[in-house]
């Protein structure tokens, strides 16, 4: 998730965790130590694949934060001595605000390896989009009133909790939403006769309405979109070509085979000029993808590798209005 909803959790943890014995300190280091997991985008891994692959590993693994917590825990105790007597409440919210952090993430399609190193695929369920106001709001509407109550009066204490129960239940309906959705395209697949090999449902841009398709099979793959409002269950797919031919003598190439694992098979491969290019497809829309990256060149008679480079992203907002009136109308 964004790093604003992130710092929201952890404040509103915190503040539910410790807020009524050290005040306003736990909504602070709760913030912090949501924004710790993360810092990880400010190591250099070697090349544009790695940095893409490896973030949201190490960092987010729960056995690593875990021996993390107790030196977070004694450094707060430092900075405020005088709630030492807290040590173990303070353990209690730094890994809370660790293990909620990482476990947020594992929502959005980009998923994290919460059980690195033992296991480094990481866990995705793809229900909620990276920014969704619906999800954050709560939370920042209730540490804001956890911030101005008066601590003996404790109504902030409860607004807060409100806040947490509110967006937790946002999330476990952006699951059964997901769920819903699958199985409304899977139905108009079978209507229309489309063969596949792999189906994914994405939420929209910001909302949890609006749900993108992502279906493959040999010959490439195919986009839908459905809205919750739709007054229809068929979902209309374009199709999209994909060259995975292009990959012929790079299939051994470390970031096409890292790749292909990491995107759980929802990728493309173009050749734009001299370049084979593998697009990560869960993260954007057609054709204006998030993750693309050049992983080899045309060859006599297959492709060379070479030293993984993103490609640029272009943006059109035009595009974005398009997604965000759809989910009104089948016919934005």
């Amino acid at each position: 998730m964004d790093s604003l909803t992130q710092i929201a959790l952890g404040a509103a943890v915190g503040e539910a965790t410790l807020g009524r014995k050290v005040g306003n300190r736990a909504i602070l280091w709760g913030a912090v130590c949501g924004t710790v997991p993360d810092l990880d985008v400010f190591i250099p891994f070697g090349d544009a694949v790695r940095d893409f692959v490896y973030h949201r590993g190490f960092s987010h693994s729960l056995f690593v934060l875990a021996l993390l917590t107790p030196l977070f825990a004694w450094l707060i105790v430092k900075f405020h001595p005088h709630t030492a007597r807290y040590y173990r409440g303070w353990l209690l919210l730094v890994y809370l605000v660790f293990a909620t952090h990482v476990l947020l993430d594992s929502f959005t399609i980009y998923g994290t390896q919460i059980f690195w190193p033992f296991y480094t695929t990481p866990m995705t369920w793809g229900t909620i989009f990276i920014i969704d106001p619906a999800y954050t709001l709560p939370l920042l509407m209730g540490v804001t009133c956890a911030l101005i109550a008066h601590r003996e009066k404790r109504w902030g204490y409860r607004m807060n909790t409100a806040g947490l129960v509110l967006s937790s239940l946002y999330l476990a309906w952006t699951v059964g939403a997901k769920l819903h959705v699958e199985g409304i395209a899977q139905e108009s697949l079978a209507r229309q006769g489309i063969e596949y090999s792999r189906l994914l449902a994405l939420p929209g841009p910001f909302n949890s309405v609006l749900w993108r398709l992502v279906v493959m099979d040999d010959r490439g793959y195919r986009e839908g979109w459905y809205s919750l409002l739709d007054g229809t269950r068929d979902i209309r797919f374009s199709a999209a070509p994909s060259k995975p031919e292009l990959l012929q003598g790079i299939e051994d190439h470390w970031p096409v085979q890292r790749l292909r694992w990491f995107t759980k098979g929802f990728y493309s491969v173009i050749r734009v000029g001299t370049d084979v290019v593998i697009t990560d497809l869960r993260m954007g829309w057609e054709p204006e993808y998030v993750f693309s990256f050049k992983v080899g060149t045309i060859g006599n008679p297959h492709a060379v590798p070479v030293t993984p480079t993103g490609s640029p992203v272009v943006r059109t907002p035009e595009r974005l209005g398009w997604i965000m009136r759809r989910i009104w109308t089948e016919s934005p």
